[in-house]
């Protein structure tokens, strides 16, 4: 359901996004409590982190900066609390609100380095700040861009 939901709303279908995330959501409020049964972490609440995660796909970027920094992630597993915390990144960065989305970015890295390293999100991000930056970039995107093993020339 929830990965129907992102695949919908990669090839902009909205319909059917909202759909998989409604039947997602029902499902998770018959369950009760959060779970990570075969690693799914499905809960309410990761239901909810994909409404964020969708709602930026479609580029709905104010519905994420609304409701994303209210959700409590903290009882999911890291690799999900670091991806809606990107994903909230993401939504600040299209806002151009660079300085929070990289403050956003690396607390993520605080929590798992190797996923900050990999993730296409935090990937694309760093690229996106350096290239558009005027004149030598932060501190911060410095110390990113080598994180994410010079993923772009820093000048």
């Amino acid at each position: 359901m929830l990965v129907g939901a992102m695949a919908a709303a990669r090839i902009e279908d909205r319909a059917t996004a909202n759909r998989f995330l409604a039947e997602a959501e029902q499902t998770a409020q018959r369950l009760g409590h959060g779970a990570n049964h075969m690693w799914t972490a499905f809960s309410p609440t990761n239901v909810a982190i994909h409404r964020i995660s969708t709602a930026v796909e479609l580029g709905d970027v104010q519905i994420a900066v609304d409701h994303g920094p209210r959700m409590d992630s903290s009882t999911l597993p890291s690799e999900r609390r670091v991806r809606h915390t990107l994903e909230l990144a993401r939504a600040y960065s299209a806002q151009n609100r660079t300085d929070e989305a990289l403050a956003l970015v690396l607390d993520a890295e605080e929590l798992a380095p190797e996923q900050v390293r990999y993730h296409f999100i935090s990937r694309h991000l760093v690229t996106v700040w350096v290239r558009q930056q005027r004149g030598k970039p932060s501190a911060g995107q410095c110390g990113l861009a080598a994180t994410c093993r010079r993923v772009v020339r820093v000048r």
